[in-house]
C-alpha cells in the first residue's frame, strides 16, 4: 500500500462555486422556485371563499391567497388563476396549476418569467395587502 502523501490538501472549486450558487438562490423563499427553461412553480396556500381576492402572507413555506369564489366545481382555481396572473401582469394562459387542484395547497405555474420578477412583484402585492 502507497503511503499518504503529506502537504495541504487542494482547494476544491467545485465546492466554492456551489456554495456561491446556493448563496445566490438563497434570497428567494423556498415556496417560489425556478422551473426550467423559463418557468417559475409557486406553492400557494388558497383560501376560498372570501369576500376579496388578495395575498394574506408570503413565507417560505406558502404564497398565502385569499379567493373571491367558493370550493366547487373549480370556481376557486380559475378564479386562483386569474387572481394570479393579474397580480403578475400576465396573460391567462401563462399560468397553471401544477398539481394540487383539488388540495388547498396548490402549485402554480408561470411561464415566460423570472423567478427575480416574480419574487419582486409578489413582494410588492404582499405589503400592498398587508
Amino acid at each position: 500500500m502507497a503511503p499518504a502523501k503529506k502537504g495541504k490538501a487542494k482547494a476544491k472549486p467545485a465546492a466554492a462555486a456551489e456554495s456561491t450558487q446556493s448563496s445566490a438562490t438563497n434570497n428567494f423563499p423556498a415556496c417560489i422556485r425556478s422551473v426550467p427553461p423559463s418557468s417559475v412553480a409557486i406553492t400557494i396556500h388558497a383560501k376560498p371563499g372570501s369576500k376579496l381576492a388578495s395575498i394574506t402572507d408570503f413565507s417560505d413555506e406558502a404564497l398565502g391567497v385569499q379567493i373571491d369564489a367558493p370550493a366547487k366545481d373549480g370556481e376557486a382555481n380559475a378564479a386562483l388563476l386569474d387572481y394570479i396572473s393579474s397580480v403578475l401582469g400576465v396573460k391567462r394562459r401563462q399560468v397553471s396549476i401544477g398539481c394540487g387542484s383539488k388540495s388547498r395547497d396548490k402549485v402554480v405555474i408561470v411561464e415566460e418569467m423570472t423567478l427575480q420578477s416574480v419574487f419582486d412583484i409578489l413582494e410588492r402585492a404582499s405589503k400592498c395587502s398587508a
